[in-house]
């Protein structure tokens, strides 16, 4: 019976490897779709003829997906230099508005951006033990800061999207022959992944 019970324990053991990974992705990716979709559906707009308002699933996901292609054919087709240039001083002078765009604008554009921030991925000898770290070159010319030599790597936290940028000798660093995307999921899964 003893061995019966082991042999169940470790079938459970491995299908629970399987099932909590799959089941938590497909979880938090149905949470996320749902939650846009219902705060962007629309269906206040939208009545019967019994009064009652009408949801209609995937609308609030479409008006998001349309209004950004709306944005980007206007700010590609439409929008000249001066009408930015207007609407960024506009936007500086909201103090707190200006602070959440700028930073969502950066971190949005270093992902997607023309100038992709997260795409070279970097060894770092951080001590004289030799322990490294694994991160992410982000300026390598830091002399308008008075750090001639030295670069601006941003090291991010397993298990989290966030991190910390650390500034070091740019010969303390050295280029990991390897994708931006397979590094960063390898960093952000505490090293479990990313390296097939």
């Amino acid at each position: 019976m003893n061995n019966f019970a082991r042999v169940l324990f470790r079938y459970f053991a491995k299908g629970l490897l399987v099932v909590v990974p799959i089941g938590a992705a497909i979880f938090l990716m149905y949470w996320g779709v749902s939650t846009v979709d219902k705060a962007l559906n629309l269906s206040d707009l939208l009545v019967d003829g019994s009064g009652k308002h009408i949801y209609i699933p995937g609308l609030g996901i479409l008006n998001v997906v349309v209004v950004i292609m709306i944005a980007g054919v206007l700010v590609t087709n439409v929008v000249t230099e001066p009408i930015k240039r207007w609407f960024k001083r506009w936007f500086n002078r909201l103090p707190i508005f200006a602070f959440l765009y700028s930073s969502i604008k950066d971190l949005t554009e270093a992902f997607v951006g023309e100038e992709k921030k997260f795409n070279e991925p970097v060894l770092v000898e951080v001590n004289e033990f030799g322990l490294k770290k694994i991160g992410f070159l982000v300026q390598k010319d830091l002399a308008v800061l008075g750090l001639p030599g030295e670069v601006a790597v941003y090291f991010p936290y397993s298990y989290s999207f966030a991190g910390q940028v650390v500034i070091v000798d740019a010969s303390k660093v050295k280029h990991i022959d390897k994708s931006a995307a397979d590094m960063m999921k390898f960093v952000i899964s505490g090293g479990v992944s990313g390296l097939e």
